[in-house]
């Protein structure tokens, strides 16, 4: 890879190689954007086969993290990091408290949180080097287990998209196929079957699947079986890339809105589904209650003004959609775009700001 080639075409910012022989430590921050703020990303630990796959990794994610922070109303940026090593045999303090201190060392540009491979206790033990960290335990003021709210977040933003395929957000009586149920799509469910949703679930995990079926009367089919359930709503929960060739031509639902990361397996699966007819929720702004529940610990946690802000999802969506009818194009563009131009609105902003400044001075 030619790293600063690749750095170039996506505009990215900064790229960290950090490493600790004691510890074992090798990993990779990348800071992709900051002009809206600081870069706030999780910490991925991850055993990824070679070193330029972990680099892919941590650039994509980083991107994907400044859209979502964008789209959410953050004023923070995106970034990430990739920890190479198995999760289960290859961790210790020693290489979480060098990592905290590589964190401190960027001066407050990189704020980190939890992701696949790390823990609570991981963030406790970085925060023992650095103050730039969150989703570490409540009792050092943190917010704790983001599921709830992230499951709270989709399910306002299903709301939202149900309003646009059928002129109301009611969710009562309406049927939703929840493909998944971890700990989000479990939050979730408890709010739709509040509601009056009728639920439809599976899961690899049997027992996953019998403890919704038991709580919220809900059926259950196999794995493979939730693409052809006659539904309003398909919830995509669980892996990412669900939406694709093989299963558009199977899904019935008019709407397509879930927790999962990366729903769409290729961008040409959303413009499919556009032509369709479905309405799509894009995944980065329905799911982006956890990031948007975590960013307000740097201000001193308040779960109130937190949940007030994660029911903004609902309009962000609304306004998603709005640009998709203006304009005439998939969800999944519409909601890049409206991220894109929150940045160039502050790059705009800021540039005015700057040159009504050298006016000041210049007239001194």
């Amino acid at each position: 890879m030619e790293l600063f080639r690749y750095m170039e075409q996506d505009d990215y910012e900064q790229v960290v190689f950090c490493q600790d022989k004691n510890s074992g430590l090798k990993a990779i921050i990348v800071i992709h954007d900051t002009t809206l703020g600081p870069a706030l990303g999780g910490t991925r630990m991850w055993t990824y086969e070679t070193e330029a796959d972990a680099l892919e990794d941590a650039l994509r994610l980083a991107k994907g993290m400044t859209y979502k922070n964008a789209a959410a109303g953050l004023n923070l940026g995106g970034g990430k990091t990739v920890i190479i090593g198995d999760p289960k045999q290859d961790k210790n303090p020693e290489m979480f408290r060098a990592f905290g201190r590589y964190i401190q060392g960027l001066n407050g540009r990189y704020i980190t949180a939890e992701d696949v491979g790390t823990t609570v206790q991981d963030m406790d033990t970085i925060h023992m080097e650095t103050d730039f960290v969150t989703g570490i335990s409540p009792e050092s003021g943190s917010s704790g287990n983001p599921s709830p709210v992230t499951g709270y977040g989709v399910y306002k933003g299903m709301k939202a998209a149900v309003k646009e395929a059928f002129g109301d957000d009611s969710l009562t009586g309406k049927t939703v196929a929840v493909q998944g149920i971890g700990n989000v799509a479990y939050a979730l469910c408890e709010h739709l079957h509040k509601e009056g949703a009728n639920l439809v679930v599976t899961d690899i995990n049997e027992q996953a699947v019998q403890r919704a079926v038991e709580a919220f009367n809900a059926k259950a089919v196999k794995p493979d079986a939730i693409y052809d359930v006659d539904c309003d709503i398909y919830a995509p929960c669980a892996l990412g890339a669900t939406i694709n060739d093989d299963t558009i031509p199977r899904i019935k639902a008019k709407v397509i809105a879930g927790s999962a990361n990366n729903q769409l397996k290729e961008s040409r699966h959303g413009d499919m589904i556009h032509k369709q007819g479905v309405v799509y929720a894009p995944d980065y702004v329905i799911n982006s209650g956890g990031v948007i529940n975590v960013a307000d610990e740097l201000q001193g946690y308040n779960y109130d003004r937190a949940m007030k802000k994660v029911e903004t999802i609902y309009d962000s969506l609304l306004k998603v959609f709005a640009i998709a009818r203006r304009d005439n194009i998939p969800t999944y563009l519409a909601a890049n775009r409206m991220a894109e131009e929150r940045i160039k609105s502050e790059n705009r902003s800021r540039s005015q700001f700057l040159l009504n400044g050298h006016h000041i001075l210049s007239r001194r």
